[in-house]
């Protein structure tokens, strides 16, 4: 009996210490899964004939295209996704990459399941909206213009042929975007040979040909809200409140479409307070230096997301100013504590009358100190399922060595004893 409670309790504390160190793994698989979301655009149009696929016509009833679609472009990888006037706004953080993707949902060489109708090629397209010349277009040409935060216009890149390249049933991708203003245009023809053929004698006299284009446009933003200031000759980055005898320049980290004012406080003449340089504060760019003495407190706006971050910086050597930006507490509070004897440490901080400042000790190369190493909730979890796994094991041990000893001793009790 003894010996089967030891066997099934090493089973159980088997089956306990695989579900324990599988539990960490099925954790960050959750956490890796990807929540796929995507955002689709674009809209077929009747672009009308060998008019650079200028024209919008709606695609009616006895439209070829009427009733499906070729296929649908959509955006992923994005953060959030607002409206500016209509157009889409897609906010990105760190680590995003908007990406811009196709699927192509027909047969091109049988639409809508119709073999007599097909992407045409066109020898000699070109696009009047976007400037795109004459050219072979082949079957289906993808169009992206890109304009940047300076409101340039970049040469469009065109793919030809695009949907040649493309599978049937596949999400594509075609391109990932950073911040900018984007215009995309798919413009294609349909040849459907039906159009102009005698139905008495079944002869293609003339096939009809009608052009087609998805357009839309979209805007991809950084969804932060963050300046960093730099000090101007050592280029180290300047933390919130603090202050530099050099002066700073601020950084966006290529958030272009960020807002900054800056607003700058002196001393006043009375030494005890801040009064406002009205003819300083103002907005400020990217890359702006502000070296001249004062308080500086600059404020971020995201017009997007409505989110605000602000940063107080102080330039120049006045102690005063020094503990101010440190601690925060108004000129007047320090300059009080400054008359009771306190002074102002190198960091700006207040030292009181009769304070001492601790000194860090110097450090001792004969004693090796141990920085413990940071687990993360993983690792805590497999280190606490083998320690539980480890005192299962000898608690089933512990159990069987004493089964084995019941067992030896029940049997030594039944042998027979020999009489002298």
């Amino acid at each position: 009996m003894d010996n089967r409670i030891a066997k099934l309790g090493v089973f159980f504390a088997t089956i306990m210490a695989v579900l324990l160190l599988a539990a960490p793994s099925m954790a960050v698989a959750e956490e890796q899964s990807p929540d796929g979301q995507k955002y689709y655009l674009g809209e077929a149009v009747n672009a009308g004939k060998d008019t650079g696929y200028s024209e919008t016509n709606s695609i009616g009833k006895d439209d070829i295209h009427y009733s499906w679609e070729l296929g649908r472009f959509f955006i992923s990888d994005y953060t959030r996704v607002t409206d500016d006037n209509g157009t889409p706004v897609f906010l990105k953080n760190v680590g995003d990459e908007v990406t811009f993707s196709f699927n192509l949902q027909q047969d091109i060489n049988r639409l809508n399941g119709n073999s007599d109708v097909t992407i045409d090629t066109d020898s000699n397209g070109y696009d009047q909206r976007l400037g795109i010349p004459q050219q072979n277009f082949g079957r289906g040409t993808l169009i992206i213009r890109y304009t940047d935060y300076q409101n340039n216009r970049h040469e469009p890149l065109v793919y030809t042929n695009y949907l040649e390249g493309v599978s049937q049933g596949a999400d594509t991708v075609a391109k990932t975007f950073e911040e900018g203003d984007y215009e995309v245009a798919l413009d294609y023809s349909i040849k459907n040979v039906n159009h102009g053929r005698l139905p008495w004698v079944n002869v293609e006299i003339f096939p009809g040909v009608t052009d087609y284009t998805m357009r839309f446009i979209f805007k991809v933003r950084n969804g932060n809200c963050m300046v960093y200031p730099f000090d101007v000759k050592t280029n180290d980055e300047l933390t919130n409140t603090a202050f530099t005898e050099n002066g700073f320049r601020l950084d966006l980290a290529r958030s272009r479409y960020l807002d900054i004012d800056v607003k700058k406080e002196v001393l006043a003449d009375n030494g005890d307070e801040l009064v406002a340089d009205t003819r300083f504060n103002k907005p400020a760019r990217d890359g702006e230096e502000f070296t001249d003495e004062g308080v500086y407190t600059f404020t971020v706006t995201n017009r997007y997301t409505g989110r605000e971050t602000t940063k107080m910086i102080y330039v120049g050597s006045d102690p005063v100013l020094k503990a101010h930006a440190t601690t925060g507490k108004s000129v007047s509070e320090i300059n009080t504590m400054l008359a009771d004897g306190a002074t102002v440490g190198d960091d700006g901080t207040i030292i009181k009358e009769g304070q001492t400042v601790a000194e860090p000790l110097p450090p001792d190369d004969n004693n090796e100190v141990a920085i413990p190493a940071q687990n993360n909730d993983s690792e805590l979890s497999i280190i606490a399922a083998s320690i539980a796994f480890a005192a299962i094991i000898v608690l089933a041990l512990v159990f069987m060595m004493r089964g084995r000893s019941k067992k030896k001793a029940s049997d030594s009790s039944n042998e027979p004893t020999s009489e002298a």
